[in-house]
């Protein structure tokens, strides 16, 4: 698969079959994560990969019980670890970085014939517990990844004119 049909074929997985996902799929996908551009290089996160049942249960709930969550074979918790670093642009740099690598993270696993759903929808503090995460570390993303149960959908998206501002 090229990229390009890579990127069209990644979609938001919410369904999943009861399928481990081979841990040289993971090592592959991990592989690509670690990447992922950071601001000044720091690469300053961590990603949990959860299979067990009663924590993925756990975070199903902290996510406003979307019942896909526990389904999937995996739930990634992409974790900053250098929270108080901001950008010139006065971004936080965990937040984008994090951002990037999940996004990375999701073209590996489409690669890979995996599936995955990005997951903003979570209470934080109640991720943090679960995790037991400590004061410097901040869980930004969620994502559930596992061998899809559905079919791709194709979204309507915006045509190239709407989105480019040439000046």
């Amino acid at each position: 698969m090229d990229f390009y049909e890579v990127v069209k074929k990644r979609y938001s997985c919410r369904k999943y079959l009861n399928k481990k996902v081979e841990d040289e799929k993971i090592q592959k996908i991990f592989d690509a994560v670690r990447f992922a551009p950071t601001a000044r290089n720091y690469q300053e996160w961590k990603f949990y990969l959860i299979r067990d049942e009663r924590k993925k249960a756990e975070l199903q709930v902290a996510a406003k019980n979307q019942s896909f969550i526990s389904q999937a074979d995996i739930v990634i918790v992409g974790v900053g670890t250098n929270i108080g670093y901001t950008m010139t642009c006065g971004y936080p740099a965990y937040v984008i970085d994090l951002a990037i690598a999940m996004e990375h993270l999701a073209l590996a696993a489409t690669t890979e014939g995996l599936g995955t759903c990005w997951i903003g929808a979570f209470y934080k503090d109640k991720v943090k517990e679960i995790l037991n995460l400590g004061p410097d570390e901040e869980p930004v993303q969620l994502m559930t990844l596992g061998y899809p149960a559905d079919e791709y959908i194709n979204k309507k998206r915006k045509e190239i004119e709407e989105i480019i501002i040439e000046i």
